[in-house]
């Protein structure tokens, strides 16, 4: 489970970081929003999917809910998925 959610992480913290800085800022300064689209519904997925398996993960890893709070909040930072695997996962 714990790998899952390692490669479940590393797709969503790409994901956001493709719609943050490619995206959004295409469909702002060119005004062609077919990006966020593309990349919206994949992202939205993943973070889902993460959500969940962290909290499953939750007693697995042995997580306070402090950790869990944490690792949660690691999903809406801009690289804080990638913080999250090396501090909390290995």
């Amino acid at each position: 489970m714990k790998n899952i959610f390692r490669i479940v992480s590393f797709f969503e913290g790409v994901s956001y970081l493709l719609l943050l800085f490619i995206a959004t800022p295409i469909k702002y300064l060119q005004g062609d929003a077919s990006y966020v689209k593309m990349l919206g519904m994949p992202h939205g997925i993943l973070f889902m999917l993460y959500i969940v398996l962290a909290i499953v993960i939750k007693k697995e890893m042995n997580w306070s809910n402090k950790t869990l709070g944490i690792v949660l909040l690691c999903s809406i930072i801009p690289f804080g998925t990638f913080y999250m695997d090396k501090k909390y996962l290995k």
